[in-house]
């Protein structure tokens, strides 16, 4: 008798991991005018089940999408701090796919000004559904 599986309760998690732009954002005037590399991965929490089941992308997060709304948040207004990036990141992905469960938006700022060795600066928000 073939055994039988019973589908997890926990979620699925979807990942973009080291999407690279450069962008003028940072406290520093330099930052602003010279520009700079910052890091992003997103995490997002969801229930594949359906999507796999019928292999359908528009049961699940379209990453693509999801690429192009860092690049246009981290490509766009400059912001002084990578808080503002990861939060703003977490809320338009949260607000453009209502299935997801949670996003987690990790923001880095390699070699950041702080005057001496530092390999990155960095900032993790987690963004859970209202339940």
């Amino acid at each position: 008798m073939p055994p039988s599986f019973s589908a997890s309760p926990v979620p699925a998690t979807v990942r973009l991991v080291n999407a690279v732009f450069y962008a003028h954002h940072g406290v520093m005037e330099e930052e602003h005018k010279v520009g700079g590399r910052f890091e992003v991965d997103v995490a997002m929490d969801l229930d594949i089940r359906q999507a796999a089941t019928d292999d359908d992308l528009s049961k699940t997060v379209d990453y693509e999408r999801v690429y192009a709304i860092v690049r246009d948040r981290v490509t766009g207004t400059p912001s002084y701090l990578i808080e503002s990036l990861a939060y703003s990141i977490a809320e338009v992905v949260m607000q453009h796919f209502p299935m997801l469960l949670s996003v987690e938006v990790t923001v880095r700022k390699p070699n950041p000004p702080v005057g001496g060795p530092c390999d990155r600066a960095e900032v993790v928000y987690r963004l859970d559904a209202a339940p």
